[in-house]
């Protein structure tokens, strides 16, 4: 946006603009829903945006079909639906994971492998303290966050493909969704499992996005 802005080109500005502002709604709803179970002490606090985002997947899987006929209105309807879908993906994963994992963000997470990286290969052997605390990587970590990255780009190539045959591949991720709502600790198996398939349908979006 802020090319644009210094080129004059109001037009992308606003899109740009548009598109930020979906992703931030979004991410406010996530918050709200979320808020709102925890406060009743729901057990499943984190099925309505789940549900949600299972909806939402499922929308675009109908009105996939309008990008084999580009229109201002539609491209600009299903970009704005899935940067809202993003947004609100992000903030349930910031929230499972207790901000540390965000699973539109590929960038932090290849941040936070290299910094796991750089404490795994630290050499821990000093002369001058040799009493000094251990540098140890969190190697759970490490390799969630590896995994994540795997399925992203995994997924990534999944939606482009998907894309030549008719839009269909979001309604198992779809399915998924709403089948795996709960409320789930992060760390637990189930926990991964769900980070990981965000991080699949996250590639999907950012593959169908780029593609719009």
């Amino acid at each position: 946006m802020a090319d644009d802005l210094a080129l004059g080109d109001i037009s992308l500005l606003m899109a740009g603009l548009g598109a930020m502002l979906a992703f931030l709604v979004g991410a406010a709803c996530t918050a709200m829903l979320v808020n709102w179970g925890r406060r009743r002490s729901l057990r499943s606090e984190y099925a309505f945006p789940l549900l949600l985002e299972a909806a939402l997947l499922v929308t675009f899987s109908v009105m996939g079909g309008s990008l084999d006929r580009p229109q201002w209105f539609f491209i600009s309807l299903i970009t704005l639906l899935l940067c809202f879908t993003m947004g609100l993906q992000n903030a349930i994963i910031t929230k499972i994971s207790n901000a540390e994992i965000r699973t539109t963000h590929v960038t932090g997470i290849v941040t936070d492998i290299g910094i796991e990286l750089g404490k795994l290969f630290y050499w821990n052997r000093s002369t001058s303290q040799p009493d000094g605390p251990m540098v140890l990587a969190d190697r759970k970590k490490l390799k969630l966050l590896s995994s994540l990255i795997v399925m992203f780009f995994f997924r990534g190539s999944a939606g482009r493909v998907g894309l030549s045959i008719r839009r269909i591949s979001v309604l198992p991720a779809a399915s998924r969704h709403a089948a795996g709502t709960g409320r789930r600790p992060y760390g637990s198996r189930p926990a991964r499992s769900a980070l990981s398939q965000f991080a699949v349908n996250a590639g999907e979006c950012d593959t169908i996005i780029r593609k719009g």
